[in-house]
C-alpha cells in the first residue's frame, strides 16, 4: 500500500510556519477584510516609505525629548521584546514601560542617529523588518558622556494608525581578541 504521495513545497512551508509561529493563529496570516492577500509592489513601496519616516521620527523624538520618548514607539503588549548584545533588556511592553522610566531618570541628554544604509524589508501589510547602523551619544546626570556606534535590527508593526517597534535588538562591535 502506497502513502499519500510527495509533500508539496507549499505544504512544507505551511507546516514550517505552524511550527515556528505557535499560538500566533491563522488570523494573523490573513490580511484584514478589504486588503489584498498578497504584498503588491505598490504596497511594499508605501510600507518602505512609512517605516523610513517612522525611523526618522524616532531618532528626532528621542534626541529632542530624551529616553522617555521611547515608550510611545514600542508596542505595549506582551509580544514586545528588546535585546542588546545577546542579553534581554525588556521581555514585554510592561517591562519596557518601567525600564524606560528608570532610564529617563539617569540620562540627561541623548542623541540618536541612524546610519545612511537603513534597510526596510516589508513582510506583510502591517509588518516590516528594519536594520540600520546607529550612533548614539548619551550624557548621564553626572555629566559623563558616552558615544556608542553599533547596529540595530527590529520588527516594525503598523496599528492604530502608526508604526511602532514590536521587537528590537541593538548590538555593538566586539573588539577582536588579542593573540596569545
Amino acid at each position: 500500500m502506497k502513502g499519500p504521495g510527495p509533500v508539496t513545497r507549499g505544504v512544507q512551508c505551511f507546516i514550517l510556519l505552524a511550527i515556528l509561529l505557535p499560538g500566533y493563529g491563522c488570523q494573523a496570516l490573513r490580511a484584514p477584510a478589504g486588503e489584498p492577500q498578497s504584498l503588491t509592489p505598490e504596497r511594499a513601496v508605501r510600507i518602505n516609505s512609512g517605516v523610513r519616516a517612522f525611523m526618522r521620527d524616532v531618532a528626532y523624538d528621542i534626541s529632542k525629548n530624551g529616553p522617555a520618548a521611547w515608550q510611545k514607539h514600542f508596542v505595549e503588549g506582551p509580544e514586545f521584546f528588546m535585546a542588546a548584545n545577546g542579553n534581554w533588556v525588556f521581555q514585554s511592553g510592561a517591562t519596557a514601560a518601567t525600564g524606560v522610566q528608570d532610564l529617563a531618570g539617569s540620562i540627561k541628554e541623548i542623541t540618536l542617529e541612524w546610519g545612511g544604509d537603513l534597510r526596510v524589508d516589508p513582510l506583510a501589510h502591517d509588518l516590516a523588518i528594519v536594520a540600520s547602523p546607529y550612533h548614539e551619544t548619551r550624557v548621564d546626570d553626572a555629566g559623563v558622556r558616552l558615544e556608542e556606534t553599533g547596529f540595530f535590527t527590529g520588527v516594525a508593526q503598523y496599528g492604530d494608525g502608526r508604526w511602532k517597534f514590536r521587537d528590537a535588538h541593538w548590538s555593538v562591535p566586539v573588539p577582536p581578541k588579542a593573540a596569545p
